[in-house]
């Protein structure tokens, strides 16, 4: 898949064809043929160069309604803009399209991810246990609430979330290479997708990403905490607050505007920054959909999580007795249920994404027309 040249003449519309001259004047005017339809609006539907309106229905439309191609649809979408139904209907065909790809491969590397992450946790949870149980005699003395466990697990797992994060990261990367080939009616093999070498610079911008938005929450907890040690206790909470909320807006606006890098990074073959830059430019003008598309998908992904993670959270306390939920058997079935979860989530949202880049790039810059004659030339 790559980029339209910057130069390429715009396609032309749609033009009626010559009618017949009018009648000289006091002549009877003469049975013609019937009277063409009128010129439809120039935008989607016009006839590219290259015969893209042959795939359009034979038959002349209805005298006074417009008429437009029917669009190409050689995979899992149709070849025009597309609506957030269609956007999810894609991902769903993409995972029954290839499913060697976006679902065994995603769950080989969840589970080698949950894998390391559980042993992270168990094991800094272990080290920590003994040394929170004496700092927390005054509020768990007699140790029934399991506080010490909670928080040595909790700190465990936060050590170990950059695993998980760097699994998912090289997942998404390479779902995206599958998608893109689903679109053309294509299947690409896991060898394939495994040789797509540009996944690094996939991770190397998430984990720029990461360091920008952890310099700006040290910033932040820094700044108030010098405000409170000076005193300044009113002022340290108002920075808070609204840094808090600043860095909440800020958050959601970075996140939505290079939400189309790393399709773009998979997919263009063209140099990290020059990449990055374009991406956030097709952004433009397009934020609030983005963002009300991916909070919508965030949102469902996150129920779908729940649905498969609270159950087995349940089942840890409640059948295997173990109320904190760290002891070695909650840690396996909890496990299992996250390895589910996060293959389920993490194959929709990255299908949703490079669906919402090949969208983009239809409604901006016509891709819909070289993805037409890229299927065409492998039918």
């Amino acid at each position: 898949m790559t980029s339209p040249h910057d130069d390429a003449p715009r396609p032309p519309s749609w033009a009626a064809p010559a009618g017949q001259g009018a009648p000289p004047p006091e002549t009877v005017p003469q049975p013609g043929p019937p009277t063409p339809p009128p010129t439809p609006p120039s935008g989607w539907g016009q006839q590219p160069s290259g015969g893209y309106g042959s795939w359009g229905p034979a038959a002349p439309p209805p005298p006074g309604l417009a008429w437009r191609p029917q669009a190409l649809q050689p995979g899992i979408i149709p070849l025009r803009p597309l609506g957030m139904g269609e956007i999810y209907d894609g991902a769903f065909r993409a995972v029954r399209a290839n499913p060697r790809v976006m679902f065994g491969l995603a769950a080989l590397v969840v589970t080698v991810a949950v894998i390391i992450e559980s042993v992270i946790q168990w094991y800094i949870k272990g080290i920590l246990t003994p040394q929170l149980t004496e700092l927390s005699v005054d509020l768990d003395p007699s140790g029934q609430m399991g506080f010490a466990e909670q928080v040595g697990s909790s700190i465990g797992l936060l050590v170990a979330t950059p695993v998980t994060v760097f699994a998912t990261t090289i997942l998404t990367g390479l779902l995206i290479v599958s998608v893109s080939r689903s679109v053309l009616g294509q299947v690409a093999t896991v060898g394939e997708v495994l040789r797509s070498w540009r996944v690094w610079l996939v991770v190397g911008f998430t984990f720029l990403s990461g360091a920008v938005i952890l310099t700006a929450i040290a910033l932040l907890v820094t700044g108030v905490t010098l405000l409170a040690v000076a005193d300044q206790v009113a002022l340290a909470v108002l920075v808070g607050i609204g840094g808090s909320l600043a860095f909440v807006v800020a958050a959601v606006w970075f996140t939505t505007r290079t939400l189309l890098v790393p399709p773009a990074l998979m997919l263009e073959g063209k140099k990290f920054w020059p990449t990055i830059a374009r991406a956030w430019r097709l952004t433009r003008r397009t934020f609030w959909r983005l963002f009300g598309i991916y909070l919508v998908t965030t949102i469902l992904a996150a129920i779908i999580a729940q649905i498969i993670v609270f159950p087995a959270t349940l089942i840890a306390q409640l059948v295997l007795r173990d109320p904190t939920a760290t002891s070695f058997g909650s840690f396996v079935v909890i496990g299992i249920a996250n390895i589910i979860a996060s293959t389920l989530s993490t194959t929709f949202v990255s299908a949703v994404v490079a669906l919402l880049y090949i969208d983009v790039r239809m409604r901006r810059e016509g891709l819909d027309v070289e993805l037409a004659r890229a299927a065409e030339t492998t039918a």
